[in-house]
């Protein structure tokens, strides 16, 4: 057992003495596949190396696996003082050079260790990403599989409701769902692809798009200009909306004045259109860093004429117009039923 191979370890290192100038090196072999527990006791007992292999290789059962060793104790905050962060690269290379494979499910290393399943665990990841800060602290993510050239990518299956389709587009692609729109979209997913027993994740953004994004019929956002009625003391409202669009290829345009922009487009639509809407929820977020990046807005609409819901999205270089745009993307949504 690992604890009676590092008693040996002990008794050796304490009966050579401090001053014995002896390097203790352990070569543990992993035939009850204990070979990384033995090592890691064995360190602790005092040895100063282990011997092992690039992910266990060797006769028999292999021997110890430099690779989940060196990541064990990374987690424990000792540095290895190994170049272990592009994973991807050091698998192919083994895998060319010896001919060997290795396991999907080997610890650090395989293709489906950073790849929960069930609802249960991609949920728990889901929220542990959203609440872990400078510490990672990510249930069933022992590390964060960026520090080594991984992803985190959820399995997406019939079972994952909305955990799996709202966590690929927020790992892989930066928006950041709304939990009750998670669950609009997971139904999407579901009814448009068979989701067994894994989904593309290309896929999965193509189907958001084209429900949420590229949604332009009948009515297609085309400009916004926004006048700031503020210091005017005789108006009624702060803002002014002029919003050019499309009805089935026909230019129009609706204006009209409420307080703040959306609220101005909800008037207008109402007044010139005969469209009664009552906004929800808006959130908003930035897709990427930087100046230049684009903003993504989310908008959860009710019509008011037959208490239907749904969500809209709106991407802009502009926070108001992609707001905008969210609202037209739920009008499109609620023409196509």
């Amino acid at each position: 057992m690992p604890n009676v191979y590092a008693d040996q370890v002990e008794w050796m290192r304490e009966s050579l003495g401090e001053d014995a100038a002896v390097v203790l090196s352990v070569r543990p072999h992993n035939d009850r596949g204990m070979a990384v527990a033995a090592a890691e006791m064995a360190m602790l007992a005092g040895a100063g190396r282990v011997e092992g292999t690039l992910f266990g290789t060797g006769e028999r059962a292999g021997s110890a696996d430099i690779i989940t060793l060196a990541l064990n104790l990374l987690t424990q905050g000792i540095d290895p003082g190994l170049t272990i962060d592009n994973m991807n690269e050091i698998v192919d290379t083994c895998q060319r050079c010896t001919g060997m494979r290795v396991g999907q499910r080997h610890p650090y290393a395989g293709r489906m260790v950073f790849t929960p399943f069930s609802r249960s665990h991609q949920e728990a990841v889901s929220r542990g990403m959203k609440e872990t800060g400078d510490t990672w602290k990510v249930p069933y993510m022992i590390i964060d599989p960026r520090d080594i050239g991984r992803v985190y990518d959820p399995l997406v299956r019939a079972d994952s409701e909305a955990a799996g389709p709202a966590a690929v587009m927020e790992t892989r692609y930066g928006f950041k769902l709304p939990s009750g729109m998670q669950r609009e979209f997971s139904e999407i997913v579901r009814k448009k692809l068979d989701l067994t027993p894994k989904t593309d994740p290309e896929e999965i953004l193509e189907i958001f798009r084209s429900e949420y994004i590229r949604n332009n019929e009948p009515l297609h956002f085309r400009r916004l200009q926004v006048t700031d009625l503020s210091g005017d003391s005789s108006e009624e409202f702060d803002t002014k909306v002029k919003v050019t669009y499309s009805d089935h290829g026909r230019y129009a345009c609706i204006q009209a004045a409420g307080n703040g922009p959306l609220d101005a487009v909800q008037r207008g639509l109402l007044e010139e259109l005969g469209i009664g809407i009552r906004i929800l929820d808006y959130e908003e977020h930035a897709l990427q860093a930087g100046s230049d990046s684009q903003a993504a807005a989310y908008i959860h609409m009710m019509d008011v004429k037959t208490g239907r819901t749904t969500y809209g999205v709106g991407v802009s270089s502009n926070i108001t117009r992609a707001s905008v745009r969210a609202v037209f993307s739920g009008l499109n949504r609620f023409s196509a039923g």
